[in-house]
């Protein structure tokens, strides 16, 4: 599956809802049993598109080209990543849990098996990069995941989210 633009009128230069929720069962999937709150969802699906973003032994190179102010796709994908999320479990791909921390979302019985009907070049990398993010951030808590993000690629992108919540918390 190659990047699908949204339209023009539709007020969303970057990713189309599909591609977004696409993405995001790839990453629920590669993250499994892990669930994401959706400000992770937010920071991973920009990490996967861009992981030469990221220092360290073995980064694959970026899906997606390395345009100027790319830092500020963050701020625009928070709401199209909840819009594709809402799709994804309409499609039976993704779950929804409510816990003591907030809404965690997770991949579907379903998704192993929708996944693997994506045999594309851009599906297939796509997948190898969900699994190189998820070891290197599985084992991470939010405010670990918000830590690195604020490093490598700016802190004023990672904080948005302080700015949306009641007192700044995190979940």
């Amino acid at each position: 599956m190659g990047p699908v633009e949204a339209p023009v009128s539709s007020g969303h230069p970057f990713n189309s809802v599909l591609e977004t929720g696409v993405r995001a069962v790839v990453m629920l999937e590669a993250f499994y049993p892990r669930p994401c709150d959706l400000m992770e969802l937010t920071w991973l699906d920009y990490v996967v598109v861009h992981t030469g973003d990221l220092e360290g032994d073995n980064v694959p190179s970026s899906l997606h080209p390395a345009l100027p102010n790319r830092t500020g796709e963050l701020v625009v994908r928070r709401p199209l990543v909840e819009r594709s999320l809402r799709m994804m479990q309409q499609m039976h791909l993704v779950e929804v849990h409510e816990m003591d921390s907030g809404i965690q979302y997770c991949a579907s019985e379903n998704a192993p098996s929708y996944l693997v009907l994506l045999q594309a070049p851009y599906s297939q990398a796509l997948k190898h990069r969900a699994r190189w993010v998820a070891d290197r951030f599985r084992g991470m808590n939010t405010a670990e995941i918000k830590g690195l993000i604020e490093q490598r690629i700016g802190r004023w992108t990672a904080e948005f989210r302080s700015n949306e919540m009641p007192g700044g918390a995190l979940s």
